[in-house]
C-alpha cells in the first residue's frame, strides 16, 4: 500500500476544491506522535505565491480534506503546518488485506522497465578481495528490490579480462615454463612473480606487450592461455558468490573483452557526432567546463576503460532495451562515470527516457578508521573474510550454549554471512562504514542478529499457541495502530530504496519495525490467559504480519532468516 501516494492524492483534491492552482508538495511522515501520523507543510512555501498568510492557506486545504475514509482528523499547528492521522479502521482493513496476499499488498509496478544493474566486476587473474564486498552486496540487494517491484533486471558482471597484465601473464608463463595453473592461489602468486619481472625487466615487458598485441588480434595460442586464466579466476569467483548468496552466474559475466571489437566503431560515432577532439595524438572528448578530457584513443591506437564504457552503455540500450542503467562502483570513479555520461548522452547513444546512474559508495574501514587491511599490511581475500564471519558465528553460538540449534554449521552460515550484508546495508551506502566484529554479530542495536533474534521469537509464539490463526485485526491502544501503520509503510519504504538506490531505506525501516514490535510485545501480552480470543487473534496476526514483513525485507537484503535462535 502506497501510503504517501494515497495522503498526497488527497491533498491535491483539497486544492483543486480550494481554487489553489499550485503543485501541492508531498506529505512527509510526522516526526513524533503528538503531531500526528503524517505532516503537510507546504502552506508556508505557498504563502508568496499566493499573497495569504500561510495559516489562512492551511485552514482553507484544512477545511477541504475528506475526513471519511482514510484520514480521521487534522490540526493545524504553528503557523501553518497540517497534522494528518490516518484512520485506525482503514488501518485495519488494509493489515487484513495484506495479511492474506502473499506479497503483503506491495504491487508490482505498473511502468516496469528493463534494467541493467553493473556490479561486482572483479579482474581476472586475481583473487577477490574486500574492495570488491560492497560493490558486490549492494548491486546485488538493488537487482533483488527492482525484481521484486516488478522490473526486468539484468545483471551484468563487467569483469577485467583484458589489457597489459594478461600479456604479462601469457609471456611469464612462455619464459617459465609453467604448466597451466589449477588453482587462483597459485595463478595469484604467479602474478606477483610476472608483475615482478615486468617491472624490472625492459625486454620482459616489450615481450608483454606485443603478446597483449596478439591477444588482441586473436592469435589462437595467446587466446587459449587467457582462456585458462579466466576459467580459473571465474571458478573462484563463483565459490565467493554460492558463500555470500550473491545471484550471480557464468552466464551474467560481460566481459571487458566482450566488447572489443565494438571499440573502433564506437570512436567512429563520436567522430560522426563532432564530439572527438585530438589532443597530443590521443582523440578526446572535452567537457564543457572542463580541462580534463576524456580520452578515448591514445596516442598509440590503444583503446581505455572510458570506450568500452561507451560501448557497454550502446550495447546496453540498443540490444538490451535497457531504460535504467546502474552502475555500482566506489566513488572515487564518479569523475569518470560524469564524463563517460555525458559523451553517451552528447553522442546520441542514450535518449531522455533512459536512466544512467553511478551508484558510488564509500571505503570499508577498520576500528582505527583506516582502509581494512591484514595486520601486515596486505589486501583481506574476501573468501578469508566470510570463513572467519562463519567462524565467528559458530564460536558465538557455541558459547551460548543452545542446545535447540540444530544443525549449527547452517546457522553459523545464515547468521555470519547474514552480519556481514547487514553490516553494509545498514549505513548510507555514500559514507565510509566501520568495519566491526563485536557490533555486528551482536544481539543489541542495528544488526541482522537483532532481527533475525525477533523473527525466532515470534516463530516461537506460534509454536506455544495452540490453534489456528483467524479473526480480525482490531487495533487496541495507540501502541497498535503505530505498528499496524508502520506495517503499511513498507511499499512506501521500497520505493523509495529502489527511486534512490539506497538499501539502507529497508535496513533502517526493518530496525524501526522491529523495535516497534519488541515493544509491542512486552506491553501487549499475547498468549496470557487474561487476553480474549478476539484479542489474541488480532495481535497473532499483527505478530505474523510483522514476521514477514521482517522475512521479505531481509530476503531483499540478501539474508535469511532462522526458526530458532
Amino acid at each position: 500500500m502506497k501510503l504517501k501516494t494515497a495522503l498526497d492524492q488527497i491533498i491535491k483534491e483539497a486544492f483543486s476544491q480550494a481554487g489553489i492552482e499550485a503543485a501541492p508538495m508531498a506529505v512527509t511522515e510526522a516526526g513524533k506522535p503528538e503531531f500526528g501520523d503524517y505532516q503537510f507543510n507546504g502552506a508556508m512555501a505557498l504563502a508568496k505565491q499566493l499573497g495569504k498568510p500561510p495559516r489562512q492557506i492551511a485552514t482553507e486545504i484544512v477545511e477541504r480534506i475528506d475526513t471519511t475514509g482514510m484520514i480521521s482528523k487534522t490540526e493545524i499547528a504553528g503557523p501553518g503546518f497540517i497534522n494528518l492521522w490516518v484512520d485506525p479502521a482503514w488501518i485495519e482493513e488494509r493489515l487484513q488485506e495484506a495479511g492474506v496476499d502473499k506479497r503483503l499488498s506491495v504491487q508490482t509496478k505498473s511502468d516496469s522497465i528493463k534494467t541493467v544493474v553493473d556490479y561486482s566486476s572483479p579482474n581476472m587473474a586475481k583473487q577477490m578481495h574486500v574492495g570488491h564486498l560492497r560493490s558486490t552486496i549492494i548491486g546485488d540487494t538493488l537487482a533483488r528490490l527492482f525484481t521484486f517491484l516488478g522490473d526486468e533486471v539484468i545483471r551484468q558482471n563487467h569483469i577485467g579480462d583484458w589489457g597489459t597484465q594478461f600479456g604479462m601473464l601469457i609471456a611469464y608463463l612462455e619464459v617459465s615454463g609453467e604448466d597451466a595453473y589449477s588453482s587462483l592461489g597459485d595463478l595469484e602468486q604467479f602474478y606477483k612473480d610476472a608483475k615482478v619481472k615486468f617491472d624490472s625487466d625492459p625486454d620482459f615487458a616489450d615481450m608483454a606487450r606485443e603478446y597483449v598485441v596478439k591477444l588482441q588480434g586473436g592469435d589462437s595460442h595467446c587466446q587459449t592461455l587467457w582462456q585458462q586464466f579466466i576459467d580459473v579466476s571465474l571458478g573462484h569467483c563463483e565459490a565467493v558468490y554460492e558463500t555470500l548468496g550473491i545471484a550471480l552466474h557464468r552466464e551474467d559475466v560481460r566481459a571487458e573483452s566482450s566488447y572489443n571489437n565494438a571499440l573502433p566503431s564506437v570512436v567512429e560515432k563520436l567522430q560522426t557526432q563532432g564530439i572527438l577532439t585530438e589532443s597530443d595524438g590521443a582523440q578526446c572528448v572535452f567537457m564543457e567546463g572542463s580541462e580534463v578530457p576524456l580520452i578515448i584513443r591514445k596516442r598509440d591506437g590503444g583503446f581505455l576503460y572510458a570506450t568500452t564504457d561507451l560501448a557497454a552503455i550502446w550495447h546496453r540500450v540498443h540490444e538490451l532495451g535497457a531504460k535504467r542503467i546502474s552502475y555500482v562502483v566506489d566513488a572515487r570513479q564518479a569523475g569518470h562515470f560524469k564524463q563517460v555520461f555525458d559523451a553517451a548522452r552528447r553522442a546520441g547513444f542514450v535518449g531522455d527516457d533512459v536512466l544512467l546512474e553511478h551508484v558510488s559508495f564509500g571505503m570499508m574501514l577498520d576500528k582505527s578508521g583506516r582502509p581494512f587491511k591484514t595486520r601486515d599490511g596486505g589486501t583481506v581475500k574476501l573468501i578469508d573474510l566470510l570463513d572467519e564471519a562463519v567462524a565467528r558465528a559458530k564460536a558465538m553460538i557455541e558459547e551460548r550454549d543452545t542446545q535447540a540449534i540444530e544443525d549449527r554449521e547452517s546457522v553459523a552460515r545464515i547468521i555470519g554471512i547474514g552480519a556481514v550484508k547487514y553490516a553494509e546495508l545498514s549505513v548510507n551506502r555514500e559514507s565510509n562504514y566501520i568495519f566491526d566484529w563485536d557490533k555486528m554479530l551482536s544481539f543489541e542495536g542495528n544488526t541482522s542478529l537483532y532481527l533475525q533474534y525477533a523473527y525466532a521469537r515470534i516463530q516461537s509464539i506460534f509454536r506455544k499457541y495452540d490453534g489456528s490463526i483467524g479473526g480480525t485485526i482490531t487495533l487496541q491502544d495507540p501502541l497498535e495502530v503505530r505498528l499496524g501503520l508502520m506495517l503499511l509503510r513498507f511499499e512506501d519504504v521500497l520505493h523509495g530504496a529502489a527511486r534512490e538506490s539506497m538499501p539502507h531505506y529497508i535496513s533502517s525501516y526493518l530496525y524501526d519495525l522491529t523495535t516497534l514490535f519488541m515493544k509491542f510485545y512486552e506491553q501487549n501480552p499475547i498468549l496470557k490467559e487474561e487476553v480474549s480470543d478476539a484479542v489474541r487473534e488480532s495481535r497473532l496476526l499483527l505478530a505474523d504480519l510483522t514476521a514477514r514483513t521482517i522475512k521479505q525485507g531481509l530476503a531483499l537484503l540478501g539474508i535469511e532468516v532462522l526458526d530458532r535462535l
